[in-house]
């Protein structure tokens, strides 16, 4: 998938300018050219940021070869988000490339084959963990080891799937998105005197290699279909990237402990 700069972005003059230009961000979550956060890293390198990308070891190689396709030669940490060592590092190693922080995005999620699917009521609980531990608590912990570069009008901002329902096949991703808008709200109240903001973008469902993990993601799209009043492109990662950089940027100082909707409207419509 390729991320370009759409006309209305070229005349509003944001092409030519840069709503991130001079940011220092840390991307996590770029695993494939479809993902959500590849397609911020490349915007946010269009847009004039310099960026670190962050990667699980054992996926480090892979998100290395991904971002190679980037528009411009960008560093891959190696980062699991369940090591205490990992995150203690984590702060210097960054620092090294880019200084200071202005902006996070969080894009990290993982629940075992036993949490998705169907299986809720059998779950056994260190898998129900292991999912709460990867995409909840790695917000905070991910925060947490960064906090000592981040600057006084940092933004921190988390992807996030529609928590207020429950939807078929996700069970315990469901669970540990509605604890990740929770906890982004604490986050938000935490870090707010210091200046950092904390929001979520809410996307809808897009054919990333999460997704096509997830049993039943068919019934997703079908949703979409039929509700989404301004249309929804499963492939398109460009509005949500786009979402997610506004926040990043300094376009939006007063928001925080806020959950963006980039989903066509499907949140706002009934059956």
């Amino acid at each position: 998938m390729t991320v370009t700069l759409t006309d209305n972005m070229t005349k509003s003059g944001i092409a030519s300018h840069g709503i991130v230009k001079g940011k220092r961000l840390v991307v996590t979550g770029v695993l494939t050219q479809s993902s959500i956060a590849y397609a911020v890293a490349q915007l946010a390198q269009e847009q004039g940021a310099q960026i670190v990308l962050t990667s699980p070891p054992r996926t480090v190689s892979l998100t290395s070869r991904i971002a190679a396709r980037l528009p411009q030669p960008v560093e891959v940490l190696a980062l699991d988000v369940t090591d205490d060592n990992d995150l203690a590092s984590l702060n210097d190693r960054v620092a090294e490339h880019l200084g200071e922080v202005d902006g996070i995005l969080h894009a990290i999620g993982f629940a075992p084959e036993s949490a998705l699917g169907g299986g809720f009521m059998t779950t056994p609980w260190p898998d129900v963990a292991t999912a709460m531990h990867v995409s909840t608590y790695s917000l905070v912990s991910l925060t947490r080891a960064l906090a000592p570069s981040l600057t006084p009008k940092a933004s921190v901002v988390g992807l996030d799937f529609d928590a207020t329902v429950a939807w078929p096949s996700y069970d315990w991703m469901g669970v540990a998105k509605a604890a990740l808008e929770s906890a982004s709200r604490y986050l938000a109240k935490e870090l707010g005197p210091q200046g950092v903001r904390v929001n979520l973008v809410s996307a809808g469902p897009l054919r990333t290699m999460a997704a096509r993990s997830i049993e039943g993601f068919n019934e997703f799209e079908d949703v979409w279909d039929q509700r989404a009043p301004l249309g929804w492109d499963i492939n398109d990662a460009q509005p949500t990237a786009m979402a997610a950089l506004a926040l990043l940027s300094d376009w939006f100082p007063a928001t925080t402990g806020e959950i963006i909707h980039v989903d066509g409207g499907v949140h706002a419509v009934g059956a």
